[in-house]
């Protein structure tokens, strides 16, 4: 297995530890409970899938070239054209460049939280930290969007209406909202042949033929992680009710069905790739087509202080054969009017190519002046381009909006008003997100 680390040596298994255990911790039981205290179904039958690129990825690299930069600059790859005239990509995003006539590139997001910690929870939940926070902290202050869209919108068939595969983003959890909807996540690979969602099916000693009854399956649940988030509780308490929505999820048809990847035909999981990215997205889209109004992909090592160059050539081109094939098979299937698919990170990185002390080979700093970020589906134009950034990618210049308008853009797309006042675990009233309007070109 790869582990992938970002510049403060923090895995993106540490994270299991702040907010999820292998079920309590934000998996079946817990996730069960946002179906009793959702606000209510939207109105579409529409789902997000966010693949959340964890370190800060290039927008030079990827969506905004700068070919009349000077070198140390513009780096090492060519703009190629796209599908649509006068738009150009990084040579590393060619097949997206085909189809960029299915998707929006927004230029022109930016904020001034230049640290993993502090950028993270602000593009994650469209709230700025309250006080200052290190690079590496996991940080919760605000809930994310996917546990408003749990607490908001919950999910037919038992499903649990938030996931993150294959582990929670470091501010992705509920905060206030309580570990009802913080995310199931599903932490092994499905391009395993041996991949099993755990907590869905039965365990072993429980499916020998004997009754499935409420003491026998309490005993088996107690024994794992518990949940860690103290803004959220321990959902052991309170949550005895939830047993039995357990063992209706682990005998539930639609449920098993989303799970079972190895239902596609070998083509289509080929087309996706047969690595561990591809088959997330699979599975992604068909928890999504089973009714699951939000999935994270959580995917990191794109904290590229040094060996830039190289791992674009791998890890970028690889990440966008997924993402153009998610994209078309949600079109050729009819699911893209109502799936919003979004690519993005922490934020972008410097204009300025450095060799960082310690480092011997090139590579770009943390930058939140400036990133690119893909949107597509579910209602969302064609073929366009949102802002812009200056001449050496140092500053969004046009159409500048912040994290607040993006994640108010994602929560009206889901049917969900993002002026909502919500209320935390003192009393007190909160906003989803405190400026409402979003990014008008996405709508």
């Amino acid at each position: 297995m790869t582990i992938h680390k970002n510049c403060e040596g923090l895995r993106r298994r540490d994270c299991l530890s702040l907010g999820l255990g292998a079920l309590l911790g934000g998996g079946l039981v817990s996730a069960l409970g946002s179906r009793a205290t959702a606000a209510g179904q939207s109105k579409k039958p529409t789902g997000c899938i966010l693949i959340w690129l964890d370190g800060g990825p290039s927008h030079i690299e990827m969506f905004d070239p700068k070919p009349t930069a000077p070198a140390e600059v513009r780096g090492e790859f060519q703009p190629i054209e796209t599908k649509v005239p006068g738009i150009f990509f990084s040579e590393n995003m060619e097949r997206l460049a085909a189809i960029n006539d299915k998707f929006t590139i927004v230029r022109s997001v930016c904020h001034n939280q230049n640290n993993h910690g502090a950028g993270n929870h602000y593009m994650m939940t469209g709230a700025p930290t309250r006080i200052p926070v290190s690079c590496g902290a996991f940080v919760s202050f605000h809930p994310s969007m996917g546990s408003v869209v749990s607490a908001e919108r919950g999910a037919p068939h038992n499903l649990p209406p938030y996931f993150s595969l294959p582990s929670i983003t470091r501010s992705g959890g509920p905060n206030f909202l309580g570990a009802r909807h913080a995310p199931f996540v599903v932490a092994d690979d499905p391009n395993s042949k041996s991949f099993r969602v755990r907590d869905v099916t039965l365990p072993q000693e429980l499916d020998d033929g004997r009754s499935v009854n409420r003491r026998q399956i309490r005993k088996k649940l107690d024994q794992l992680v518990r949940f860690q988030d103290r803004s959220a509780g321990d959902p052991v308490m309170g949550a005895d009710e939830n047993y039995q929505q357990a063992v209706s999820l682990m005998t539930s048809d639609v449920a098993l069905r989303a799970f079972e990847i190895d239902r596609e035909s070998e083509s289509v999981r080929e087309a996706y790739g047969r690595n561990s990215l591809g088959q997330r997205a699979l599975l992604a889209r068909r928890l999504v087509e089973a009714g699951v109004p939000f999935v994270t992909i959580n995917d990191g090592g794109w904290d590229h202080h040094s060996n830039i160059f190289p791992a674009f050539k791998k890890q970028g081109r690889s990440l966008e054969s997924v993402v153009a094939t998610l994209i078309e098979d949600l079109d050729q299937r009819g699911m893209l009017d109502t799936t919003l698919v979004i690519v993005m990170g922490e934020f972008g990185r410097t204009p300025q190519i450095s060799t960082l002390p310690g480092s011997t080979t090139p590579g770009r700093d943390h930058w939140s002046s400036a990133m690119s970020i893909l949107v597509a589906g579910c209602g969302t134009p064609r073929g366009q381009v949102v802002g812009a950034t200056d001449v050496r990618g140092y500053a969004a210049i046009e159409k500048i909006y912040g994290p607040e308008n993006l994640v108010s853009s994602v929560y009206l797309k889901l049917g969900i008003d993002p002026d909502k006042i919500v209320y935390n675990t003192s009393g007190r009233p909160a906003h989803l997100v405190s400026d409402p309007r979003p990014i008008a070109e996405l709508m």
